[in-house]
């Protein structure tokens, strides 16, 4: 028995604006970290599957203020400052600490995270009777499902280069500073 009254609306409505900020905040990190991470990784499969997150999330990142509006949602300015503090984070210092393969499954891991998010929203659109939202939802879940099994499949490329996998994600500021050549006194 689902109840309508005043209380439920409310309850839902603030389970909508914290997906709603959620989502933002995902897809930023996803449009930054994936990308940044890609670029890590240079020409190489699990680069190419890290940029397709990247573009879908950018492509979403622009559709999301219209479809926020349509849908009584805040255009989350918070959630996007979220997802990029939490990429930098991960750049200038998670990623000094851990390897290549860690930090490409990290990602994965936030990919996953997305696809829950969305997945909750379109349950939420669903019972809300809101279509618009809940037909975005899907088409999202359909071309996101397949960009991040990619990425998934593409952890083979790490156990194949062992010696990849192993070197820091990025490398610490002092040490690039010790292999720098040192000028003649």
């Amino acid at each position: 028995m689902t109840s309508t009254n005043a209380s439920g609306d409310q309850s839902a409505q603030a389970f909508l604006t914290s997906l709603s900020r959620e989502l933002f905040q995902t897809e930023m990190s996803a449009a930054r970290h994936c990308r940044r991470e890609a670029d890590r990784l240079a020409d190489t499969g699990p680069a190419a599957a890290l940029r397709a997150v990247a573009d879908h999330a950018d492509a979403v990142l622009a559709e999301l203020p219209g479809l926020a509006e349509r849908n009584g949602m805040p255009v989350s300015k918070g959630g996007k400052m979220t997802g990029a503090l939490f990429s930098q984070l991960r750049d200038k210092m998670f990623d000094m600490l851990i390897d290549s393969d860690r930090s490409y499954r990290g990602t994965l891991l936030g990919c996953y995270h997305g696809l829950g998010v969305v997945r909750m929203l379109q349950q939420l659109a669903t019972a809300m009777g809101k279509v618009d939202l809940e037909q975005f939802c899907a088409a999202w879940i359909n071309t996101r499902t397949v960009l991040v099994q990619r990425i998934e499949e593409e952890m083979a490329w790490f156990a194949q280069h062992p010696e990849e996998a192993l070197k820091l994600a990025r490398r610490p500021l002092v040490s690039s500073a010790r292999t720098r050549p040192h000028a003649a006194s």
